[in-house]
C-alpha cells in the first residue's frame, strides 16, 4: 500500500471516528440521563443485568443522537440533502395542501432515515420560513410511499432568494413518535442550518422549486447538509 493510501484510509477512519463520538443533540439528554440513572440504580440498589442495560441504552442514545458539524457547499444555487439517509422516491408529487404551495406537482426526493443514521434535520438552501404546519397521522414505515399523506408530519414552506418556494417535510417512522422542529415562520435561514429532529427511524421530503429538476436517484445515500440535490442554476425543465 502506497503512502496515500495509508493517508487516505486513516482520514477516512478519522472521520468515522469523529461522525461516532459527535456531541449528542440536546435532544437526546432527557434519554441520556434516564439511562444514566437506570445503570447507576441497578448498579448499586438492584442487579448487574438493569446496570448493564442502562448502559447500553446510554451508549444507544449517545449514536442515535449524534449531532456531527457538516460544511455545505460554498454555492448559494445548490439545494442540499435536508437529512442522513437512503433516498427512496424521486418523482413528481403535490406538496402537502396546508403549505398552500399549489396543486402543481414538482420534483420530491424523499430521504429515509434508518435508526442508524443521523436523525438531525438541516436546511437544504438560504431562505426565508413562510410556513410551519404540523399535522397528525399514523406511524406507517416511512419506507412507503402513503406515508407522505397519511403519516404524522411536519411541513414546512420555504421561500428563496429569488423568489421560488421549496418545502421540507418532517414525516415519523414506524418507530418514530415525535418530530421536533426549531424553525419559526419569519425565520431567515442559511443552506445546512440545523431546524429539528425526528427520533427513532422517520423521513425526511423535499420538494424543489416548480422546474427545476433532482441530481439524484433512487438507492442513493445523502449527507444532510452536505449532499448536492439539484442546482438551481440548471435551466428550467433540463
Amino acid at each position: 500500500m502506497t503512502p496515500a493510501h495509508h493517508e487516505n484510509a486513516a482520514m477516512s477512519l478519522a472521520h468515522s471516528v469523529r461522525l461516532v463520538l459527535a456531541p449528542p443533540h440536546r435532544a437526546g439528554y432527557p434519554f441520556l440521563i434516564a439511562g444514566a440513572a437506570v445503570a447507576v440504580i441497578g448498579g448499586l440498589f438492584i442487579s448487574n443485568w438493569l446496570f448493564w442495560l442502562g448502559v447500553f441504552f446510554t451508549l444507544f442514545c449517545l449514536y442515535f443522537f449524534r449531532d456531527p458539524e457538516r460544511v455545505p457547499p460554498p454555492r448559494s444555487s445548490l439545494m442540499l440533502a435536508p437529512a442522513d439517509g437512503k433516498i427512496v422516491m424521486v418523482g413528481p408529487a403535490v406538496p402537502p395542501e396546508e403549505l398552500g404551495l399549489g396543486p402543481a406537482p414538482r420534483w420530491r426526493v424523499a430521504i429515509f432515515l434508518s435508526v442508524l443514521d443521523v436523525h438531525v434535520n438541516r436546511m437544504p438552501a438560504d431562505g426565508t420560513v413562510t410556513r410551519v404546519a404540523y399535522r397528525h397521522g399514523k406511524y406507517l414505515n416511512a419506507s412507503l410511499d402513503k406515508a407522505s399523506i397519511d403519516n404524522e408530519r411536519n411541513a414546512l414552506a420555504i421561500r428563496l432568494e429569488d423568489g421560488r418556494d421549496i418545502a421540507v417535510v418532517q414525516i415519523a417512522g414506524l418507530i418514530a413518535r415525535r418530530i421536533l422542529c426549531d424553525a419559526r415562520v419569519g425565520d431567515v435561514v442559511s443552506a445546512g442550518e440545523r431546524f429539528g429532529i425526528i427520533r427513532f427511524g422517520s423521513r425526511t421530503d423535499l420538494y424543489l422549486p416548480e422546474g427545476v429538476r433532482p441530481l439524484v436517484a433512487e438507492g442513493q445515500t445523502t449527507i444532510g447538509g452536505e449532499t448536492v440535490i439539484a442546482d438551481l442554476a440548471q435551466p428550467r425543465g433540463a
